[in-house]
């Protein structure tokens, strides 16, 4: 069976996961507000916000014997297994160039996490006879890392009046926003009035507009474009 791996995606390290696990835990749940109204059953729920996934699993590491990746020596038998269980928990340690702890891809099979290690627990459970521990079980928890640009793109949020949101890309202009919105990209206007834009050349990337259905109303003119 394939082998699960742990990637760091700002160095590219790849750390092999010794004994597949046994098996994961994946965790979701979002935050509702209640509020009670007087005469009601039950109170009315709403949406807060969504929260973060988790990954949740147990790692065996063993150096009792010798382990390899393709031709890289992982240890030799009889190491102490700490050096092997240190590459996961260093995991924890801030990376000097992020100012924090590195963001992880965790794969295995079908399975594709981006993700950061919120917590890591290690049980040394076999010994050499001068008390060097030789295997560990290691429980892990992964947290969901979420970049804010790329969530936006899939949640394609739309406001109360139906109006669609857009994260400006690289190289984007609003009549490709327009081409790809109402399938005209000679209607950029309604976009550039919507979001008080001036030059309609120039759009920061990351800046999130406004799409308004059609037909739209010039707020100032009163024409309507449609």
């Amino acid at each position: 069976m394939e082998k699960a791996l742990i990637v760091n995606d700002v160095t590219g390290d790849r750390i092999p996961v010794l004994f597949n696990p046994e098996e994961y835990t994946v965790n979701a749940d979002a935050t509702y507000a209640q509020a009670a109204i007087p005469g009601r059953q039950a109170p009315l729920l709403q949406f807060v916000h969504g929260n973060m996934q988790t990954l949740e699993m147990e790692l065996l590491v063993d150096s009792y014997e010798e382990h390899r990746d393709g031709s890289r020596v992982l240890n030799r038998a009889g190491d102490d297994v700490r050096t092997l269980t240190r590459k996961v928990t260093d995991l924890l340690r801030i990376d000097g160039s992020l100012h924090a702890p590195p963001i992880l891809v965790f794969t295995w099979g079908s399975l594709s996490f981006t993700c950061v290690l919120a917590k890591a627990t290690q049980r040394f459970i076999m010994f050499r006879p001068d008390g060097v521990p030789v295997r560990a079980r290691l429980q892990v928890t992964f947290n969901e890392f979420c970049n804010l640009e790329q969530e936006a793109k899939e949640t394609k949020r739309e406001t109360a009046d139906f109006s669609k949101l857009h994260v400006v890309g690289q190289g984007e202009t609003l009549s490709a926003i327009a081409a790809r919105a109402y399938e005209n990209p000679a209607l950029w206007r309604p976009i550039a009035l919507r979001n008080h834009i001036d030059n309609p050349r120039v759009l920061p990337v990351g800046l999130e507009l406004v799409v308004p259905r059609l037909p739209f109303r010039d707020p100032d003119t009163g024409e309507v474009i449609q």
